[in-house]
């Protein structure tokens, strides 16, 4: 595939249609379906649900997860999972992280050898604290394996507002091919070769995201929120880097930049449920308001056991965990973190034994 060597985040002129797979019919997942039928390709959009198939095909709608949107061009809704895939030159996942397993286990010869793969969940499996590319690599080892991340927000995406990702993979030509398929006006696609950082930067984020929610339910000031987010960074890169993440990684869309929108929008799912709670909701109740997945609170609880198990200091991740599970205060919480020792602001530039 052609591509502008002046600027990886431009998308060539004159591409030609390609049949390209999108398997979940979640938020992002029709975000993502809406992108690739704009840019004149034909899009197998697979869903479980039967109904939703029905709706896409003869409204162009999916009401439930992108509700006012409405999906135009070549776009084939099914609940045939072969049958998609088979027909795809690049394939994109966009199942929660709970069913990711699962659903690519049970339909893994359908994929084809060294077909594109690329994995659109931010999320973390808890039997061996797998992320997804891992996940594909297990499942499907022959095919090519990807991940988009970023600061994409689904339902802006969909309305076609300004936005950039990080297509990651280690295969330059899988890097060429998202990069083509998903670039134009609005959406804008730029490579990483570090895999493992753009995907933990995508799941970790989340858990942040909880606890700025929070904060604004509780009406901080806007300094407590830049320090909460940038104590987050600190501590997500500090985590991630102990697990092989690159810390610069951090620096970009998929670090700080999807950070920054999941903790200062209500769009976010993970904000809005911290928001819930902080406003005195139970976190059961919340969830249940949502209607959706909040990867957030699954993140949560592996991260703190993993975190635990390998040693890294985490103070806003025990302290979240405290308030969700275990019915601290948010004050009390908030306290302790106030009065707890002051260290290195920025990681990876005082020595390990200093920077908590």
């Amino acid at each position: 595939m052609s591509e502008n060597h002046n600027d990886p985040g431009n998308s060539p002129s004159g591409r030609t249609g390609k049949h390209v797979a999108v398997l979940g019919g979640g938020s992002f997942g029709t975000a993502m379906t809406r992108v690739l039928a704009g840019n004149g390709h034909t899009v197998h959009f697979w869903m479980r649900n039967e109904q939703q198939v029905r709706e896409v095909a003869e409204k162009g709608t999916n009401e439930r997860y992108m509700p006012g949107i409405k999906l135009a061009g070549d776009i084939l809704p099914t609940t045939n999972f072969r049958d998609a895939v088979q027909k795809a030159d690049v394939v994109f996942v966009a199942i929660p992280s709970k069913a990711f397993r699962t659903v690519i286990r049970e339909n893994n010869t359908a994929f084809r050898e060294h077909q594109f793969v690329i994995s659109l969940t931010k999320g973390i499996e808890a039997q061996g604290f797998r992320l997804m590319s891992e996940i594909l690599q297990e499942e499907i080892p022959r095919a090519r394996c990807g991940v988009l991340s970023g600061p994409n927000l689904a339902a802006e995406v969909a309305s076609e507002e300004l936005t950039a990702t990080v297509i990651a993979a280690k295969d330059p030509d899988l890097r060429r091919a998202v990069q083509d398929l998903l670039g134009c006006q609005y959406f804008r696609v730029y490579a990483n070769v570090d895999i493992y950082g753009v995907e933990l930067a995508g799941a970790l984020k989340n858990i942040y995201a909880i606890v700025a929610g929070m904060a604004a339910a509780l009406g901080m000031g806007e300094n407590a929120k830049a320090m909460l987010m940038t104590r987050g960074l600190a501590e997500m890169s500090r985590f991630a880097v102990s697990l092989g993440a690159n810390p610069m990684t951090f620096m970009g869309l998929a670090g700080v930049g999807d950070l920054i929108v999941t903790c200062t929008s209500s769009k976010s799912r993970n904000f809005r449920v911290g928001y819930a709670v902080g406003r005195g909701r139970q976190l059961d109740e919340a969830v249940a308001e949502l209607g959706q997945v909040a990867e957030g609170i699954y993140t949560l609880k592996l991260v703190k056991e993993k975190a635990e198990a390998v040693g890294i200091y985490m103070p806003l991740v025990r302290g979240l965990y405290e308030i969700l599970y275990e019915g601290a205060s948010i004050n009390a919480v908030i306290n302790s973190l106030m009065m707890a020792i002051q260290n290195s602001d920025v990681e990876f530039i005082l020595p390990r034994t200093l920077s908590h």
